[in-house]
């Protein structure tokens, strides 16, 4: 059997191919793809695979994208971050979700569902409705975090969204940065906060950033694909923003 894997982040999609390696030794990853872009050009210019994993969040946008700009023929199985309130959002007629982190049995669960379906001679079963799916995503009531608890010597303190200017990765820790100036260690990694957070008020501008709106003094155009953001409480020298994310970076100032 042969299988696409749309996703951004390296590690994630070589953990998932090793993961349906062990499942199956059989199959054939066709190819990884880390862009709503990317994977919008492979399809359109190669014979769709029967399957194919595919992450909600890519560097350049939310996955549902691709189906507004091709039609897909395959089974999709969707892996994603959502937190529980999320999920019923993915179980439309045979579209499955593997909530990360991943790991074998439920890989393993969802190549059994696939081969399931696959036997089956209804189109309607084998074709997932992602119109439906996007309507539901839509109508899922915002259930964004408002607050983090963080650790302030002996005592625990919350921190509310509305007084963070960023989120920052550094030596595997993740930490927050107040619009103050103070910096507090949480337990979220990055790519968990990001499903966490109003997508109006907060962007990751790179595997290491995820800025507030609110907290953006000035954007420096630093050359055709160079932008710079200087954040209130943050450092002189500024942050940059990955030159893939620069496009929806800037549609995202817009509103």
């Amino acid at each position: 059997m042969q299988v696409l894997i749309v996703e951004d982040e390296p590690l994630a999609a070589t953990h998932l191919t090793l993961l349906i390696k062990e499942c199956d030794q059989d199959v054939e990853v066709l190819d990884v793809l880390d862009s709503v872009d990317g994977a919008e050009a492979w399809l359109k210019s190669n014979s769709h695979p029967p399957l194919i994993f595919m992450d909600v969040h890519l560097g350049d946008g939310i996955c549902f994208e691709i189906f507004k700009r091709v039609p897909i023929s395959s089974f999709i199985i969707f892996t994603t971050a959502y937190d529980q309130y999320a999920l019923q959002a993915f179980k439309v007629n045979s579209v499955d979700y593997l909530l990360k982190p991943l790991t074998r049995e439920n890989v393993s669960d969802a190549l059994m569902k696939y081969q399931k379906f696959s036997k089956k001679k209804d189109d309607l079963v084998l074709k997932p409705d992602i119109s439906k799916l996007l309507d539901t995503i839509q109508n899922i009531p915002s259930q964004y975090k408002e607050r983090f608890v963080v650790k302030v010597g002996a005592h625990i303190r919350p921190v509310y969204t509305k007084e963070i200017a960023c989120f920052y990765s550094h030596e595997k820790a993740s930490y927050l940065l107040t619009q103050t100036g103070r910096n507090y260690l949480i337990d979220f990694a990055l790519d968990k906060l990001q499903d966490m957070l109003d997508p109006k008020k907060f962007f990751r501008i790179s595997r290491k950033y995820i800025v507030s709106l609110s907290a953006i003094e000035d954007v420096i155009v630093q050359g055709p694909s160079r932008l710079k953001i200087k954040i209130v409480a943050g450092t002189n020298e500024g942050v940059m923003v990955s030159r893939e994310r620069i496009k929806e970076f800037k549609c995202w100032l817009e509103g």
